[in-house]
């Protein structure tokens, strides 16, 4: 027997709606021929693609970072602005494609603020450093009259941007990374850039890098050597993590939202060790500005096998199955339990690469199987995340342990009452589930749910069309309990009142 336990008293934290945002990197068609295309039919005057556009807004994304991700360690911004005749193209060598730089940070910026999506930007500290952060920062932010900003002015665009949210580079942990450091020589350059862009703008929040993977061989002591040289300077610290299925390892699969869990305690646990220390009253709080479904292992050859590529390649376009729409709805559990230190949340990509909107070039627009999960959650949690109790037994994974079999959070809106729980059954079997509210009025009024079907992936749009939400509901309201019956291998997405 399962059960649910909740209380509109007992609260995590609010939700910060930035942790449904998204990520728009220089990567594949990401940008040319994913958010970008003139000439398409649905092309704005800009240039960018309506038809993604309305599945972004439909997606509920609240915020991108741009401009990567591996792309922004080797990226000179300045050759990204100014008339697009004039930029030349140049060869990234994080993903070895020439970047024709039409698309840039004017660009990026003026679409967010069409599109109402706030703009997370990333800063260069591979191959550059305090110089040109600052620079970009004064170019988005700062007023009439100093260099950069002027040179804004004369590109067209006389008002600041007013970026808030900004990283201090991209895995700086990470071997793979253009510029790669150590955690002293990354924890210095991340505390002198941060202070030098906070003498530009005092009002922004700054990310620094954590660690790319719990699986990193420096994890722990990355996230406590740098935070000992810029905990007084940064906000939050980054968390990047991917999950796939192995070898037909199921059972671990949907236990990686255990995973996810156990990897936001420890980077706090961390964090909270140096301010500890330090005997300071701040909260160092968490940007986990990557996370999704990515298979990295069986399907990616890796970026140094790549020969070098033009007119943005078809790099990483994992197509999705309604297995990988229950963990990525798991994940979102996840986050959402969390969220008193989780205040941004990145699904790594918006389109195409690794993405829950695909496109073709010329063609249609179209959701993946992992579109539903994050659209409903991404609609429905709203307010503040409630201290959510399960018990429910536990089943062995090869990778993970011993795992709950069930996992759930739930969202109340103090305002309204209204109430959004999201339930995952990891198991292959249905499963009944008690949901108890002592001491406060609940109901259920409807749910949709996302399953795990065995078909694979939906390779064609034609496929992935066939998949979408399916009706869930409470099968019975007693005194105090609420009966629930969830789908095997299914993500649930529950919505009523508490109060």
């Amino acid at each position: 027997m399962t059960t649910i336990t909740l209380h509109p008293d007992f609260r995590v934290g609010p939700v910060d709606r930035r942790v449904f945002g998204s990520f728009v990197e220089h990567l594949g068609r990401c940008v040319y021929t994913g958010i970008y295309e003139p000439g398409h039919d649905t092309a704005d005057d800009h240039g960018f693609r309506r038809d993604v556009a309305d599945l972004t807004k439909e997606l509920g994304v609240t915020m991108l970072r741009y401009p990567g991700g591996n792309f922004v360690s080797n990226y000179t911004w300045e050759d990204g602005v100014g008339p697009v005749e004039d930029r030349k193209p140049f060869l990234d060598l994080a993903w070895r494609t020439v970047e024709p730089n039409t698309v840039g940070t004017d660009e990026f910026l003026q679409y967010c603020e069409r599109e109402g999506i706030e703009p997370m930007m990333a800063v260069n500290l591979g191959t550059r450093g305090v110089d040109a952060a600052v620079a970009l920062l004064e170019y988005c932010n700062g007023e009439a009259g100093t260099r950069w900003a002027d040179m804004r002015i004369a590109n067209g665009r006389e008002k600041p941007y007013g970026v808030k949210l900004w990283c201090l580079g991209n895995e700086m942990d990470g071997p793979w990374q253009i510029g790669h450091k150590d955690a002293h020589e990354y924890g210095k350059l991340a505390a002198a850039t941060g202070r030098a862009m906070r003498q530009v703008d005092p009002t922004i929040e700054l990310v620094a890098c954590g660690s790319s993977s719990m699986m990193m061989d420096t994890f722990g002591e990355w996230e406590r050597t740098v935070l000992s040289y810029c905990y007084d300077v940064v906000d939050h610290i980054s968390m990047h993590a991917y999950y796939e299925e192995l070898d037909g390892d199921r059972a671990s699969f949907l236990g990686s939202g255990t995973a996810m869990s156990t990897f936001i305690e420890r980077v706090a646990a961390s964090a909270d060790a140096i301010g500890a220390q330090r005997r300071s009253d701040k909260e160092i709080t968490i940007s986990f500005d990557e996370w999704n479904v990515w298979y990295l292992v069986s399907r990616f050859p890796g970026e140094t096998n790549l020969p070098v590529q033009r007119d943005a390649p078809r790099i990483i376009e994992d197509r999705y199955s309604g297995l990988d729409a229950v963990v990525v709805g798991d994940l979102i559990v996840s986050l959402l339990s969390h969220a008193d230190r989780v205040a941004v949340g990145c699904l790594a990509q918006l389109v195409n690469v690794i993405a829950p909107i695909m496109t073709e070039p010329g063609g249609a627009a179209w959701r993946q199987t992992t579109f539903h999960p994050f659209a409903t959650a991404a609609r429905l949690a709203r307010g503040e995340a409630l201290q959510v109790q399960v018990d429910a037994p536990a089943f062995a994974t090869a990778k993970h342990g011993d795992v709950p079999a069930v996992t759930a959070a739930a969202t109340v809106d103090r305002e309204t009452g209204a109430l959004a729980l999201f339930v995952t059954n990891r198991t292959d079997a249905e499963q009944t589930v008690t949901l108890r509210h002592p001491g406060a009025t609940a109901r259920l009024d409807g749910g949709s749910a996302v399953l795990a079907d065995h078909e694979g992936a939906r390779e064609s749009r034609e496929e992935a069309e066939t998949y979408g939400m399916v009706d869930a509901l409470a099968v019975e309201h007693g005194d105090g309990s609420i009966t629930l019956r969830l789908a095997p291998e299914s993500w649930t997405a529950f919505h009523g009142t508490l109060a």
